[in-house]
């Protein structure tokens, strides 16, 4: 962009003496107030030191850049002073900074997400270029300042060292994802050249990720540093690689010292190990549509559980509450307390939960831009009635849009802020929400209702087979993607209203767990000593309604193990299936009990409690037989081998 657009030669101050920070940003703001930048200079003031509070806007290298978002401003501007005395009490992300150039932005409250990011990166940037920061320091006069406003930078940025034989990687990220995020980047690709080491920075910012590293790149580097305020995502490529982690702003102040102390954990690392994690490190560079997909969906349903553990319980408490103390007309009365606490519950799984589905769908696929239009999709999933299956199709619809559009326009030059923050989420919301409220509205609401229909007719054997079959999946991978799909079917079809499949599941989460501390007790002969401790601990957890905890015992032998757990489990679904038993509340284990409906409350809860305890009863039975054929097998075996020798 342009910088000479937003600023002018009377916006400029050079060589000027101050003695606080404070009596610089007086100074500037009526600068601005001078020249018709803004309305009132006692109120844009106030804004300019509300955010100083915030976090530093001192750097390093002797720049500073307050900055205001008011709607006291008129247009977006800057004011420019430099100081023939340097500051050392500017607060700075390092503290030795003695500031000399201030850059005062003025950014109306509209233009926050847009032109205030677009010029913060674009300074930053170019303030990253010692020789052009330079420039603006020596400038003698305010028309000599301004006319190097928007020289040409050195083409030497962010290039790595042709003649370094190691490669480190870096992610920096910081909460806005402008400012410390770019300089972070910078400081360490100019470190790197120095120290003559390749350094390769992902910048994940506020237009997603930047320079995303590649797979070829990945497999080859020597170290990853993070510098990072925020989660990293994708964080999982880089298992297999020495890590260094730290605050965003550390390499701004020491970017050599962090790269040296990369290149220190790659030596301490032994080669095997070190070859042993490359080995493991599989990572797809271009993700095949199917893979794309399923990675999409088991992120958002990764994303939901935490909402919908929280929605469960929130109203199981509710529901719990009025039961156990007689409060049924509390707890139905609008505006009450335990009203209230029923509509949170409720409103989380009801309201919350498809959106957030949708919208981290999306984001798996298209990364930030994609959120907005995500959760509309999920709001308009709501509105017309298509449940789960809607707000899936709307997370994918949404994601592979806006991963279009990233493609056709791009965030560049002036209008690069425009294009991330107004563009993309506006355009995908109105392009994807029309899409699902006006084309694929009915059909889906249509298909939504035949389902419920379907699963609302389900009796007899129809119910058996369906409670055999969803078993069956929750014990096949103990809480891998099989179990997941089983899981997204039960919150579905609880969504849409049916909720038998649902209580099918949760009986079956405590079968695996059961029937491991089952066999090791009754069978405690035949399993290792460490098999016996898993299985002291796992019917505490099988209670809960947690499978995973039976995972170390199916890795020694999953050949016998799954299909021992598949046969009970399917037998507990189906036994609660065939009773037509419901749980309408998300949970698991025997939290479950007192929510149950179907028969009269001790009927239902005995039988749905029995179907785990008989599942379990089977799979123990089959846990102890197919071991004792193991153990007989492998004596018959090791005799074989001792007679032909």
């Amino acid at each position: 962009m342009q910088l000479k657009k937003l600023t002018s030669e009377a916006l400029i101050s050079t060589k000027m003496s101050f003695s606080s920070k404070e009596e610089i940003i007086k100074y500037l703001v009526k600068k601005l107030a001078t020249e018709g930048k803004i309305h009132s200079e006692e109120e844009f003031y106030d804004a300019v030191m509300e955010r100083e509070e915030l976090s530093p806007t001192g750097f390093e290298g002797g720049l500073a850049i307050p900055h205001g978002k008011s709607s006291s401003v008129k247009e977006s501007s800057f004011a420019i002073v430099t100081l023939e005395k340097p500051m050392g009490n500017w607060e700075s992300i390092d503290p030795n900074n003695q500031v000399e150039l201030v850059i005062l932005l003025a950014i109306p409250k509209e233009e926050e997400g847009t032109t205030h990011l677009t010029l913060l990166a674009e300074l930053v940037t170019r303030l990253s270029d010692e020789e052009y920061k330079n420039n603006l320091l020596h400038a003698r006069t305010n028309k000599e300042l301004f006319g190097r406003l928007d020289a040409p930078l050195q083409p030497t940025n962010l290039k790595v060292s042709p003649n370094g034989d190691k490669t480190v990687l870096a992610i920096t990220a910081c909460p806005a994802g402008i400012a410390h995020t770019y300089m972070a980047a910078e400081a360490l690709v100019r470190a790197g050249n120095e120290l003559g080491i390749n350094v390769f920075v992902e910048k994940q910012g506020a237009n997603g990720i930047e320079d995303r590293h590649s797979f070829d790149l990945i497999r080859k580097a020597d170290a990853i540093v993070f510098a990072v305020d925020v989660a990293v995502k994708d964080e999982e490529r880089f298992n297999h690689l020495p890590k260094v982690k730290t605050s965003v702003a550390a390499p701004i102040r020491n970017a050599k010292g962090i790269l040296e102390q990369a290149l220190q954990n790659v030596g301490s690392a032994p080669i095997s190990e070190m070859a042993e994690r490359r080995e493991k490190h599989h990572e797809v560079e271009n993700k095949s549509i199917k893979t794309e997909i399923k990675d999409s969906l088991l992120t958002g349903i990764s994303h939901i559980i935490p909402v919908i553990v929280a929605g469960g319980m929130t109203l199981a408490a509710a529901v719990f509450i009025a039961q156990a103390f007689g409060l049924q007309d509390v707890y139905a009365a609008e505006g009450s307390w335990l009203w209230l606490l029923r509509q949170l519950g409720g409103s989380l799984l009801g309201q919350i939960m498809i959106p957030i589905l949708s919208a981290y769908m999306a984001y798996s696929i298209a990364d930030k831009p994609a959120l907005g239009p995500g959760f509309a999709a999920g709001v308009a999933a709501n509105l017309i009635g298509s449940g789960f299956l809607g707000g899936m199709l709307g997370g994918l619809l949404a994601g592979y849009f806006l991963k279009y559009l990233k493609v056709k326009v791009k965030p560049k030059g002036t209008f690069a802020g425009f294009v991330s923050f107004w563009f993309y989420p506006v355009i995908g919301t109105l392009v994807v929400g029309s899409i699902m409220l006006f084309v694929i509205g009915k059909p889906l609401a249509f298909l939504n209702e035949g389902l419920i229909d379907w699963l609302n007719g389900m009796s007899g054997t129809n119910a058996i087979i369906l409670g055999a079959i969803l078993g069956a999946m929750v014990s096949f991978d103990l809480g891998g993607p099989v179990n997941k799909a089983a899981y997204t079917f039960c919150i579905g079809a609880m969504a849409s209203g049916n909720i038998v499949p649902y209580a099918a599941f949760a009986s079956v989460k405590m079968v695996s767990a059961f029937s491991v501390t089952g066999a090791t007790i009754i069978g405690k002969h035949l399993f290792s000593e460490q098999e016996k401790e898993i299985g002291k601990q796992t019917w505490l957890l099988g209670l809960a309604g947690i499978t995973e905890g039976a995972i170390p015992f199916m890795i020694n032998d999953p050949l016998r193990v799954i299909p021992s757990l598949i046969a009970g489990s399917a037998v507990t679904g189906a036994i609660v299936a065939y009773f037509n038993i419901g749980l309408n509340v998300p949970g698991a284990g025997i939290f479950s009990l007192a929510l149950l409906q179907g028969k009269p409350a001790i009927v239902t809860a005995s039988i749905w409690f029995g179907a785990a305890l008989i599942g379990a009863v089977i799979s123990t039975i089959l846990l102890i037989m197919t071991r004792r054929q193991k153990i007989l097998k492998d004596i018959q075996v090791k005799s074989s081998q001792q007679n032909v020798a």
